[in-house]
């Protein structure tokens, strides 16, 4: 959703217009046999400092008068702890382009989000942004400690590793993701610039933790609520459900704003903050600002199909838009939040008409076979493969490919040679249902500038 035109918006209004690092590889890769509409991606591969790298992403991905109906897309190979020299190419160029067209014809400044979890492409995909002058890294879903170190590194084109997380392993035992720079950009190049590493955490403890043992610094956090869209932080203590099965949260899981005022780091609230009361109680309690999320999916720019978004935004002008926080649907078992919409991944029988299938696997577990080498496994893969490789039975009960759904909320969906098309499986934060307050006077969409003049409005704007 958060695309190079999203963010591109964004910052030319003079806020931090922020990129999604996940899966850019696949991204990139799709994108081109789609046929590159607009060349956009083409120009940006011509300025990566490696034009052998870009020539030959273009002559194995692009098709210029894109895919034959019905034709599957040509996939990459998975991560795994040796990728390919063609992986590490793809991922490198891929971030490097998405970052350099949002940065593209003005000043404004850009940033890009990461999973910590996702943490085999991670080394390469920092390097791509970072050689595009990236002026942000935000980092969640996980605890993103050596993150600042590996920077470091890598600004100096110098080699970088990573330690996986990795179940079964011994306390001695160590997987570690490589990254030789040179490899992929040969030729000696001026240090790049260090861009600003921020940490979104759910807790006191791990701003603490973090502001205090980071491997070269954390320059600020995002405060991340529960109502946030994506993966939540699941409840703090054991689990309790509602009534619609979601998940309980209760005071344990409220950050105290006061505690993370008190290590002097700048930081931003997140989690149904999009509107100006909101960002100017954030602001009260000390926050710099706020991060923006589920208003911005929805506005022109961003890159959910033109046609789930109108009939959701319809949905949310009607009054029935909802949405659930699933605490089964991720294959990482953290709480994931659904859009209820019809032929998706949200229904329980499109979801069991899908084939069970990992061959994207950014959100695989890494595991030690008993003859100690790395293994891969998804709760959402065959239940026979998952259980075989080590996996509990009871993880795999409904368990969706987020990897597949996200992708064709994008209409980059796969279209596999039986003919089955991936279904989408949209995510917001619960902020949804109030988006009607962007779409006064019978409009029925709006920009992401409208957004923004909607969050600035002052307190008397009848508008608000």
């Amino acid at each position: 959703m958060s695309h190079w035109r999203l963010a591109r918006s964004v910052s030319r209004a003079g806020q931090i217009g922020v990129v999604s690092g996940t899966a850019l590889d696949i991204v990139m890769a799709r994108r081109l046999q789609d046929g590159d509409p607009g060349g956009h991606l083409r120009r940006g591969l011509s300025h990566f400092p490696v034009p052998a790298v870009a020539e030959r992403i273009i002559d194995r991905y692009f098709l210029p008068r894109g895919r034959a109906p019905g034709k599957s897309y040509r996939s990459p190979p998975m991560f795994s702890i040796d990728p390919s020299r063609e992986l590490l190419e793809l991922t490198v160029a891929a971030n490097f382009v998405e970052v350099f067209l949002a940065k593209s014809n003005h000043r404004g400044v850009v940033g890009i989000n990461y999973l910590e979890k996702i943490q085999m492409p991670l080394l390469a995909s920092l390097y791509g942004s970072l050689l595009a002058g990236v002026d942000y890294v935000f980092m969640g879903a996980g605890i993103p400690r050596a993150i600042p170190g590996i920077i470091d590194r890598l600004i100096q084109h110098e080699p970088a590793t990573q330690k996986l997380a990795v179940e079964g392993a011994g306390r001695d035992e160590e997987f570690l993701m490589r990254l030789e720079p040179n490899q992929i950009v040969p030729a000696p190049v001026a240090p790049l610039k260090r861009p600003i590493f921020v940490a979104i955490v759910a807790s006191n403890v791990l701003a603490t933790t973090l502001a205090r043992k980071t491997n070269g610094g954390v320059n600020g956090f995002v405060v991340e609520g529960p109502t946030s869209g994506g993966h939540n932080a699941p409840p703090r203590g054991p689990l309790t459900l509602n009534q619609a099965g979601m998940p309980l949260y209760g005071p344990r899981d409220v950050v105290r704003l006061d505690e993370i005022a008190k290590l002097g780091l700048p930081f931003w609230l997140a989690g149904s903050m999009g509107n100006s009361q909101s960002l100017r109680a954030a602001l009260a309690a000390g926050a710099t600002g706020i991060q923006l999320g589920t208003a911005f999916a929805y506005c022109r720019e961003s890159g959910i199909g033109p046609e789930y978004k109108a009939a959701i935004l319809q949905k949310v002008l009607n009054g029935n838009a909802q949405v659930h926080t699933d605490p089964r649907a991720s294959p990482t078992g953290f709480p994931f939040k659904l859009v209820q919409f019809e032929d998706t991944v949200s229904e329980q029988e499109t979801y069991e008409d899908r084939p069970r299938l990992c061959d994207l696997g950014y959100l695989r577990t890494h595991y030690r076979r008993e003859d100690g080498s790395l293994g891969y496994r998804c709760a959402s893969e065959p239940v026979d493969a998952y259980v075989r490789k080590g996996g509990n039975l009871e993880d795999v009960d409904g368990r969706k490919c987020l990897c597949n759904c996200l992708l064709a909320n994008i209409e980059l969906g796969q279209r596999r040679q039986d003919g089955y098309q991936e279904k989408p499986g949209i995510t917001s934060g619960d902020d949804l249902v109030n988006l009607g307050r962007l779409m006064a006077n019978g409009r029925t969409k709006y920009s992401a500038v409208d957004v923004i003049r909607n969050l600035l409005a002052p307190a008397s704007d009848p508008g608000e």
